[in-house]
């Protein structure tokens, strides 16, 4: 009787553990049926970065454990963006990561996400004029424009030539605060040549306001540059163009493609910067093109971002390395910049293929 009752005791054991097992599974299961969501907004899908931006993002988030959703602003269209980011904090998203299309055009929609106490990232362009705003992720977007600047400084021997130096200037989309500050580094180094002499701007237009392109677009940015052509009578031949300082590759690639229609190859083709490293623009390096690109590695921001988004859910602070930089009209915004680094044809296996960034075949 007493083996009998110890057998019994066992299956009953064993019994309990097969149930405590089965509800384990039905908690996993719940749990991630109840996933955190985090809503993420990217402002377009015709530009290269923000495809791989916005995908990353997803990913490393998704890797974390957390329910995404990823939305896209159309073609940099603001009324869309405000649509998709109402959408997201009525689905009950915890945390916004959000890429602006305009700096300060998403301050009534975020009043909405504050009073429901929910956390928002700025995700590389700053948002304006908003208290809703916890945290910003970027790279040093002036210190972008400082290696632009110096990279025309080292390669045109600025500081001991005498010149003059033609140079010509164009920054993106003067509603996207990163712009301000792309352009305000790059002329934190060329503004004492041009205010000496030793560089000149033909065209006269050295303002962010004359030099801004409408939505980054590398079609704008074209049509101004063929304008200069004109208007300053560039040609390989004739006047000489000795720089083209661009914020980021898709002006570049404007400048470029109106600077060949006219006649100018990687012989006498002028120096042009540029920022992204987009796959075109790095073909465009190869073929001795464009000069150099500032990579910004956005696996690094994704990562960063993500253990932003963690801490926040858990309760804890983000990690931060900025708390004096970026004024967003309501205060300083705690920040985590990235570092950027320059990207030429000497380098750019390194950086980009080696990496894994690309593969080879994406630049052939």
């Amino acid at each position: 009787m007493r083996k009998l009752i110890a057998l019994l005791m066992v299956f009953a054991l064993l019994l309990s553990m097969a149930a405590c097992g089965g509800s384990s599974d039905n908690a996993s299961s719940d749990s991630s049926d109840e996933a955190v969501m985090i809503g993420v907004s990217m402002p377009t899908q015709s530009l290269q970065r923000w495809n791989q931006d916005g995908s990353n993002m997803k990913a490393k988030l998704e890797e974390a454990g957390y329910k995404v959703d990823l939305q896209y602003a159309g073609d940099n269209d603001i009324p869309t963006q405000v649509s998709q980011i109402e959408n997201m904090i009525t689905e009950g998203c915890k945390v916004l990561v959000i890429a602006a299309i305009d700096g300060s055009s998403l301050t009534e929609v975020l009043k909405q996400a504050k009073e429901q106490d929910i956390p928002v990232i700025a995700y590389d362009r700053l948002i304006m004029n908003s208290d809703a705003v916890s945290y910003y992720a970027t790279f040093d977007n002036f210190q972008v424009g400082v290696m632009q600047g110096q990279y025309i400084e080292t390669a045109l021997d600025l500081k001991n030539a005498k010149g003059p130096f033609n140079v010509e200037l164009f920054t993106g989309d003067p509603a996207d605060n990163n712009a301000t500050f792309f352009f305000g580094g790059a002329m934190s180094i060329l503004k004492p040549y041009i205010d000496s002499g030793v560089v000149v701007v033909p065209s006269g237009q050295t303002t962010q306001a004359q030099v801004s392109t409408q939505d980054w677009k590398t079609e704008n940015a074209q049509s101004r540059m063929e304008n200069l052509v004109t208007s300053n009578s560039y040609s390989p031949k004739g006047k000489k163009l000795d720089a083209v300082c661009c914020s980021n590759d898709s002006t570049a690639m404007g400048v470029v493609n109106a600077l060949t229609s006219v006649g100018y190859t990687k012989d006498n083709m002028p120096i042009i910067t540029g920022q992204d490293c987009d796959k075109p623009n790095v073909k465009s390096m190869v073929a001795g093109l464009q000069s150099m690109s500032v990579f910004k590695d956005t696996r690094t921001l994704a990562d960063k971002v993500v253990g932003m988004v963690d801490s926040i859910v858990k309760g804890s602070e983000p990690e931060i390395n900025d708390t004096k930089t970026y004024d967003n009209g309501t205060g300083v915004i705690p920040s985590y910049l990235c570092a950027p680094v320059i990207c030429t044809v000497d380098n750019y296996k390194e950086i980009l293929i080696d990496s894994g960034y690309y593969k080879e075949a994406d630049i052939q």
